[in-house]
């Protein structure tokens, strides 16, 4: 339901309109949010469709995100910085036009809107959904020193906190929380059945298809397993950024170059939870992970999870109880781990079923839509 009302007191902008992680959980922290909040987007995509079904109000205001591929080059960061002042001009008038009290940006891809937040006189709260540690102080310390307009900073994980205030000074932390991602559980009627009778065996990627996630590590351990003698199919399951299409050529020539082609599906962006529910074993195979939301999904789905022991994830999952832990970018732990979940059922039902305790205990949709609402629309 598309809307143009200025009478809207809390404005919600995020800066993508897929529906990966960090799209869904921006989904219903709206939703918590609602009534009375205005999303603002950049363009169209599938989570407009997701809005007017929860009959959320929204805005399509183009504006300039912060990715990489923008950064590639010093006149890309030129027309960047260009696009940047002009958008918290405009940005900024806009706030104000509505009478904006409470501004709630997700991610830190949408620097501007926290400046023009600040200039607008409302109360700025920034939803961080990023984890960089593998970045320089230096460059991590100007790519989040935008945070520093917000009143309120929201991180994902311990992971998240970490990297903001290593980044920015320890005093960075008076003005932020953790708030854990709250993930909603599938009805029962919604997961399809599935038939564990089949000889293959189904290992699942859920993801953009990028080097953080890791799916090139996932297609090598499934060779390992193959050749371990194990009948293997890998399920890689979304799509890629655009402008960067060379990496998920490379997934596939990967593939072929392990002789493991016909093993691995690319099904491109998909719901998950059909894919999630069947696997034998889920993966996630992250280099970095802030948080790790499909972790939490297949847990809840009572499906034994493999993990890299980084960022959130190691918050998420104890190893050895509620999943398997292992050192990422290394595709002999990540085979050896599949191995011992399909080689031993007894211990995969067991790791499944602690996880899915687990994850309703500590991830309910419940406790973060309260958590948020006190924290964005009450907390002073």
């Amino acid at each position: 339901m598309s809307t143009d009302r200025p009478d809207g007191a809390v404005v919600a902008v995020h800066p993508h309109a897929d529906l990966y992680g960090s799209d869904r959980m921006f989904l219903e922290s709206v939703a918590t949010l609602a009534p009375g909040a205005t999303v603002v987007l950049p363009k169209r995509g599938p989570l407009l469709t997701e809005l007017d079904g929860r009959n959320l109000s929204y805005e399509v205001r183009p504006f300039p995100v912060l990715r990489k591929v923008e950064l590639r080059t010093p006149w890309k960061v030129f027309v960047f910085l260009l696009q940047f002042v002009r958008s918290v001009i405009v940005s900024t008038a806009w706030l104000r036009s509505r009478r904006t009290s409470v501004l709630y940006v997700s991610t830190v891809a949408a620097p501007q809107w926290l400046i023009a937040g600040r200039l607008s006189g409302a109360r700025v709260v920034c939803h961080v959904h990023e984890s960089e540690p593998q970045m320089s102080r230096i460059s991590s310390a100007v790519l989040l020193a935008p945070l520093l307009a917000a009143h309120l900073v929201i991180a994902n994980s311990e992971d998240c906190l970490t990297w903001i205030t290593s980044s920015l000074g320890r005093r960075t932390a008076r003005r932020c929380q953790v708030i854990y991602n709250g993930v909603r559980e599938p009805a029962p009627e919604a997961v399809p059945s599935t038939d564990r009778a089949s000889t293959r065996r189904s290992v699942v990627v859920v993801g953009r298809l990028a080097a953080r996630k890791g799916q090139d590590v996932a297609i090598a351990a499934t060779a390992l397993v193959r050749n371990a003698g194990y009948d293997v199919q890998l399920t890689l399951v979304g799509d890629g950024y655009p402008g960067y299409e060379d990496y998920v050529d490379g997934l596939r020539a990967l593939a072929v170059a392990e002789d493991v082609g016909e093993a691995i599906e690319f099904v491109g962006f998909q719901d998950p939870v059909e894919y999630v529910a069947a696997a034998d074993v889920v993966l996630v195979p992250s280099r970095v992970e802030p948080f790790g939301l499909v972790a939490v999904e297949a847990l809840l789905l009572g499906r034994p999870v493999v993990a890299s022991r980084v960022g959130g994830l190691q918050e998420i999952i104890e190893d050895g109880r509620t999943g398997l832990l292992v050192d990422p970018d290394d595709p002999r732990a990540l085979a050896d781990a599949i191995i011992r979940l399909l080689s031993d059922p007894a211990t995969a039902t067991r790791l499944g079923l602690a996880g899915q305790a687990d994850a309703r205990a500590r991830f309910s949709m419940e406790a973060y839509s309260a958590t948020l609402s006190q924290a964005v629309l009450q907390r002073a």
